[in-house]
């Protein structure tokens, strides 16, 4: 069975809309700001793993006794320190860190979500339609 039916004007692609380099460069922009928002996204997903074991890495700590020596990680290699300096200095230091990145990459994320909706609306007005900015 054939479905064929006639498209309403509203649904057809209008070619007569002439794409101009200045269209071309937002479309061109829009896309560098999509790419770069996933990588955002995908960092931040990793940081808050990272943030997660941290934390519960501090739980740990807090449960070992402050005479013992612990392994921690610095870079790619395991150290050993006393518990109290583990505790208080490196694992502090590692938490600020991280969540400054959180931050950083959140404020990154909001300023290319707010770049796309105004891209968005310029070229939705523009091409209706005839142009698919979503996922």
């Amino acid at each position: 069975m054939n479905n064929m039916r006639m498209l309403a004007e509203e649904e057809e692609n209008d070619d007569g809309t002439e794409v101009t380099w200045e269209d071309q460069q937002r479309i061109n922009t829009f896309s560098k700001l999509n790419t770069r928002l996933r990588s955002i996204e995908e960092r931040l997903e990793e940081l808050r793993q990272e943030k997660e074991a941290l934390d519960d890495l501090s739980t740990e700590l807090e449960l070992t006794d402050e005479d013992e020596s612990v392994l921690y990680k610095i870079g790619e290699s395991f150290l050993h320190l006393p518990q109290p300096r583990a505790m208080m200095k490196r694992l502090e230091k590692d938490q600020a860190v991280l969540s400054a990145q959180v931050l950083d990459l959140s404020a990154g994320a909001e300023q290319c979500e707010k770049e796309m909706k105004e891209l968005k609306v310029t070229l939705y007005a523009r091409f209706g339609r005839a142009i698919n900015l979503d996922e």
